[in-house]
């Protein structure tokens, strides 16, 4: 019973400090990481294709190109782990992207 209650403390701990680091994301921030990292192939500003799609609006589409639904989660898992030619930004010994900077690049993205 104890570990089942140490389980559910050490989950709810981890939700809330995910949580907190959310709700701390800087959209201007993640704007100045996407030019440096996303930009050079990807559209903001219109819903022309460069080497990858254009995100103009991505949280207004019901699903990304590979299918998924658009949510934190999938937008998330796509940064991370790349894709075709996108090479992986959150994974790894040495990933490109910290959590808080995946946090901020979120935060822009809901703003196109």
């Amino acid at each position: 019973m104890k570990l089942i209650v140490c389980c559910i403390g050490v989950a709810l701990g981890l939700t809330l400090a995910c949580t907190g680091a959310e709700s701390k994301a800087n959209g201007s921030q993640g704007k100045q990481i996407f030019a440096q990292t996303c930009l050079p192939c990807h559209n903001v500003d219109t819903d022309a294709r460069k080497m990858g799609p254009s995100l103009k609006g991505l949280y207004k589409h019901a699903k990304l190109e590979n299918g998924q639904k658009v949510t934190d989660e999938t937008v998330r898992a796509q940064i991370a782990t790349g894709g075709k030619q996108m090479p992986h930004y959150a994974e790894g010994p040495n990933p490109i992207l910290s959590p808080a900077e995946m946090n901020d690049v979120l935060a822009y993205l809901k703003t196109l």
